[in-house]
């Protein structure tokens, strides 16, 4: 909806009076500018969790498997590059990778069936989470668009704790 409004403002702005090129292209960059994200998922490496805020309210809290030694889970802050409802790992054996969100390049947040696993470190560097929570992620960014979520990927706490809620 976002989105809609802020086309229709460009297009507003364009049928206006003349404009020089530099303030159309000045008022086109403003009214396409990047909506906040609605969804805020901060994956903890220490407690092994991945929490969701919607709306700046927390929603869930999940516990995950991220890298297990001699492997690593990239920190940082990301943005959706694909969604996969029945993706798997080419890179290992086929591995199911249900409801999967691509972050960064081949790593994603995915259901697993190694839900006996969760809560400890045991992936190759994605973020595991128990099928029945990744769908109900996966959904919830389908419904909002992939553009409404941002992946913050932290290994300390104190980091966890100041950005948990920032939109």
């Amino acid at each position: 909806m976002k989105r809609l409004l802020a086309a229709a403002a460009l297009l507003a702005a364009f049928s206006l009076a003349p404009a020089s090129a530099q303030n159309r292209v000045a008022l086109a960059a403003a009214a396409l500018a990047e909506v906040p994200p609605s969804i805020v998922v901060t994956v903890s490496v220490p407690k092994q969790e991945l929490t969701v805020v919607v709306d700046g309210v927390e929603k869930y809290v999940w516990p995950v498997s991220t890298a297990r030694q001699g492997a690593i889970t990239p920190a940082g802050t990301f943005k959706v590059q694909s969604m996969n409802a029945t993706a798997i790992s080419r890179l290992f054996n086929n591995a199911p990778m249900p409801w999967a969100i691509f972050y960064d390049g081949h790593y994603a947040i995915h259901g697993t069936t190694a839900v006996y696993m969760l809560g400890r470190p045991a992936s190759m560097g994605c973020t595991r989470l128990h099928p029945d929570n990744a769908k109900i992620l996966f959904n919830l960014v389908k419904e909002r668009g992939p553009n409404s979520l941002q992946v913050i990927v932290v290994r300390d706490d104190k980091y966890v704790s100041n950005t948990s809620l920032v939109r």
